[in-house]
């Protein structure tokens, strides 16, 4: 295979902006499917993704593409275009030399475009921008070149006007493929072997399949390799390509993309981003991975029918392997069992683990309230490290109670700056200051407690920028906060999986909120039910859910009222009676409602 032939690329884009269609006619007019095999996101292989619309899944394909009588290899990787599946892009432009940047003709230039951009700039990639959609009747090419060269810094004149639907000029981005993407010029085949790991997935029938890059080196079947930071040897079972169907191959050499099968069995023991070589090379050095993902969204998993946590366990494991940006460990609740506490990159992304479970594993979960790990420092000098509220010890022996902070950089555009920190200084946040990085781009820094931020903070923010704001953290420790443990009782019992831990400020109006919520949420019984919040001892709000009444007293008519009163004394002494010995079913609902309530009838912060 001639080195000068290999073209390794993506294509990003903002969300709908048409990188699978463009995906799917690369692949028709390399004639890389036939006819009747073709259809609509060919790349795109999970029910999820074809019923929504969206990628979810990067998808690396290998096409062959004929131009001058010279054949090229194209190694194509599709990747998402949603927010929160950023870690897929910075994993396939980890092993591209290039990046397709579509634009919708008819929307122009969105957030996630800038954001794709920034990433590809940072790998060193050969940008080629490529305007989609001129065959729509919104269309405003001119206008979409404009907004390039303004916001990103592209001069746009030259790039192909495609229409990915109709095939419309797509022979030019053939063209600029091959002519502007460079090839792997480090690709040497007798150099000794060095692979990045950068995607993976678990098939039922053969087990764990790997996604490399071949930098250097030749990989062949039967090969003894090694994980250079996992420091594990395994064997190479099988190698090949995807075209996209699955084609065997007998050696992968260097420039190439393509899968490998081992013998590994643990999926633990395969890392996204780590380097492979031969189990002779010594002093390899390992090759760049992709910049790791930092969850933003913590929320509890727990099987609704609890003989399935080791099934939830085993889910959580195969989708992590394909999902580098899912974070896991056990917990426990006294009301809900066994269960997990899972990282998510947004609100998207955790709607779509939970579906994901709950159609391919067959197991359904209550998802509940984020936390994070607290810091309580006891009277008598002790110190423990508690994550669920439940696990707090009595009041009186807690000296104070430590949160971890953040350090925070909210990128925004200037024109939302204002907003941007009014909100985070109810979120507690404390300002420490402005970087102005462009006439239109500047970034906010705030040092802010973790707990703040872990849900819903990344999708408001993207709200009050109409889309266009972006933020990176990074831990900086603990620091004493004035937290108190917030109980749910309902009908007199506590429910552990509602408690909170939350700034004393916001203790009333949480609790106010949370308990207006669960009074439209829990069933009406044929008893009168409190709702209360309590901090220790006190109550802080309370509402009461009205019991159901039976009219006893419909079937009489005149005579005496102390025949009325004796009926109505009657039922009530049969509802005391009820009210003692009922249960209340908390539904789960009521656990969604916990997940919105910090963020909503939150009065400021008082310094």
């Amino acid at each position: 295979m001639k080195k000068q032939n290999i073209r390794n690329f993506s294509i990003i884009a903002h969300i709908d902006h048409g990188k699978s269609t463009l995906a799917d006619r690369i692949l028709e007019m390399s004639n890389s499917v036939v006819e009747r095999d073709m259809k609509a996101q060919l790349l795109d292989t999970m029910d999820l993704e074809r019923e929504r619309g969206i990628t979810i899944k990067l998808n690396s394909v290998q096409v062959k593409y004929k131009r001058n009588n010279e054949e090229y290899i194209l190694n194509l990787i599709d990747t998402p275009g949603h927010v929160d599946f950023t870690y897929e892009v910075s994993r396939s432009l980890a092993a591209s030399e290039g990046a397709i940047l579509l634009v919708d003709s008819t929307q122009g230039v969105q957030p996630q475009t800038i954001a794709n951009m920034y990433l590809a700039l940072e790998n060193n990639l050969e940008i080629i921008p490529v305007i989609n959609k001129i065959d729509m009747e919104a269309s405003d090419v001119e206008k979409t070149k404009r907004d390039m060269l303004k916001t990103l810094g592209i001069d746009a004149s030259n790039a192909p006007l495609i229409s990915a639907k109709t095939g419309l000029n797509v022979e030019k981005v053939f063209d600029q493929i091959i002519d502007l993407i460079p090839y792997p010029n480090n690709a040497d085949d007798n150099a000794p072997l060095r692979a990045l790991v950068f995607d993976s997935y678990f098939d039922s029938y053969k087990g764990i399949i790997i996604f490399v890059r071949i930098e250097e080196g030749i990989l062949k079947k039967g090969d003894k390799i090694k994980f250079i930071q996992h420091n594990k040897e395994v064997e190479v079972v099988s190698v090949g390509i995807n075209t996209p169907k699955e084609v065997e191959k007998e050696y992968l050499e260097s420039g190439e993309t393509g899968w490998v099968i081992t013998n590994v069995k643990d999926i633990k023991q395969v890392a996204i981003g780590d380097t492979i070589t031969h189990i002779e090379n010594t002093n390899i050095e390992p090759l760049p991975g992709y910049k790791p993902s930092k969850p933003m969204v913590f929320s509890g998993f727990y099987p609704i029918e609890t003989e399935k946590y080791q099934q939830l366990e085993d889910a959580l494991e195969k989708i992590s392997l394909s999902d580098s940006s899912l974070e896991y460990e056990k917990e426990t609740s006294q009301a809900l069992g066994f269960g997990f506490r899972v990282g998510f990159l947004g609100l998207l992304h955790m709607e779509i683990i939970q579906e994901r479970i709950q159609r391919e594993f067959n197991i359904s979960l209550i998802a509940t309230a984020p936390s994070v790990i607290y810091k309580i420092n006891k009277n008598n000098g002790e110190s423990l490290f508690v994550q669920n509220p439940y696990q707090f010890p009595d009041r009186s022996i807690i000296k104070n109670i430590e949160e971890p902070y953040v350090r925070m950089s909210i990128f925004s555009p200037q024109e939302y700056i204002g907003k941007l920190m009014e909100y985070v200084h109810k979120k507690r946040g404390n300002y420490i200051g402005l970087e102005i990085f462009s006439d239109s781009m500047n970034s906010l820094i705030y040092e802010i407690p973790m707990g703040e931020i872990v849900f819903d903070f990344f999708d408001t923010i993207k709200s009050i920028s109409k889309g266009y704001a972006s933020f990176d953290y990074e831990q900086i420790g603990y620091k004493v906060g004035n937290l108190v443990k917030m109980d749910i009782l309902v009908a007199g019992e506590p429910v552990d999986a509602l408690s909170l831990i939350i700034d004393k400020n916001q203790a009333y109006y949480s609790g106010r909120s949370l308990t207006q919520k669960l009074k439209d949420i829990i069933p009406r019984q044929n008893f009168e039910i409190p709702v209360q919040a309590a901090i220790g001892g006190k109550i802080i709000a309370r509402e009461t859910i009205k019991a159901y009444r039976k009219d006893v007293t419909g079937h009489l008519y005149g005579g005496d009222v102390s025949r009325k009163k004796k009926l109505l004394n009657k039922q009530k002494k049969g509802k005391k009676k009820m009210k003692i010995i009922g249960s209340v079913e908390v539904p789960q609902q009521a656990f969604v409602a916990v997940l919105k309530t910090n963020n909503e009838n939150k009065e400021p912060t008082k310094k």
